[in-house]
């Protein structure tokens, strides 16, 4: 005999319709995004701190009123249908505007509160924001910043994220971006590979040392340098090809090679001697990071206040 759907059981409960028009829609959707989070209701029941009925509940009625099945069962756990994964991009949305409506009515010198949902490079944010982040969490005890952490540009619609750190050029796109900040671009390896290589002199000369190179998809490494009265362009090419930042991190401190990479990459191995630039006759261009917003709406207040302080971070020293 097939097992009735979630739905279908809480259609057979007395009072389910009236139960339906009184359910908080701002409950629900927090529980779904909390499930959805989370993996499991006992693992939202717990974030949310009401018991797991409450969580099975909320969801069953949800399901109830939009006639769908939003999780589904299985040996390998709880999943999300797609139903599920299409409510939870709107509801982020949702409750953000919901957030800055509150925010807008404490005014703009209020403590943050709330979510904010931040993509984040890897290597860029376990240097430069994890480290950093203590004071601004301080100063906003009510707010919760998730980090997602990827290399590859993440969507923010599909993630419900607030904005998005880039680095690089940005393509062609719909998004609101503002650029951040600018870091210089080098050709490096460290002390140990120079020490027992010797550094190139020349351009010509990365021919004959071992060079690693950041492959992100199948297009080379190229980069255009500027010279005193010439300009060259420089397509790396190398033994060694990794597809993440932190992987050219961690090739560069294994004495593997010369890489092409931006200062904020080994800004503590600069610092302290233990890697170096090269060729350094040559100018690169400077590395660009944007803050990214979601397209079709405004910024808000929680996600300007976080890129403003990313400004603030890296901005020059006086």
């Amino acid at each position: 005999m097939e097992r009735p759907t979630t739905a279908a059981r809480v259609r057979s409960i007395p009072g389910t319709t009236a139960a339906l028009q009184r359910m908080d829609r701002f409950t629900a959707s927090r529980t779904l995004i909390a499930v959805i989070d989370t993996g499991s209701f006992s693992a939202a029941a717990r974030q949310l701190g009401i018991g797991q009925p409450a969580v099975s509940k909320s969801i069953a009625l949800l399901e109830q009123m939009l006639e769908t099945r939003l999780f589904s069962r299985s040996t390998r756990g709880l999943s999300p249908t797609d139903a599920a994964h299409a409510y939870y991009a709107h509801a982020v949305q949702a409750l953000a505007q919901l957030d800055e409506a509150e925010d807008a009515a404490r005014g703009e010198d209020a403590a943050l509160r709330g979510r904010l949902r931040v993509g984040v490079p890897v290597t860029f944010s376990s240097l430069h924001v994890i480290p950093r982040l203590a004071p601004f969490l301080a100063r906003h005890p009510g707010l919760h910043i998730e980090l997602l952490q990827d290399d590859r540009p993440v969507d923010l619609l599909a993630a419900g994220a607030d904005l998005a750190l880039r680095l690089g050029p940005l393509p062609d796109s719909s998004m609101t971006a503002r650029r951040l900040a600018q870091g210089p671009q080098h050709l490096l390896a460290s002390s140990t590979y120079l020490d027992a290589h010797g550094a190139p002199l020349t351009l010509d000369d990365l021919a004959a040392h071992r060079c690693i190179v950041y492959a992100r998809g199948r297009a080379p490494q190229r980069v255009e340098l500027l010279g005193d009265a010439q300009t060259r362009t420089l397509e790396l090419r190398g033994s060694l090809s990794v597809s993440a930042a932190e992987g050219v991190r961690a090739a560069v401190l294994a004495d593997l090679g010369i890489a092409l990479a931006s200062a904020w990459m080994f800004a503590p191995e600069l610092a302290d001697g233990t890697v170096r630039p090269v060729l350094t006759d040559w100018r690169l261009p400077p590395v660009d990071l944007w803050a990214v917003y979601p397209p079709g709406r405004q910024p808000g207040r929680k996600a300007r206040a976080f890129a403003a302080w990313i400004e603030g971070q890296l901005a020059p020293a006086d």
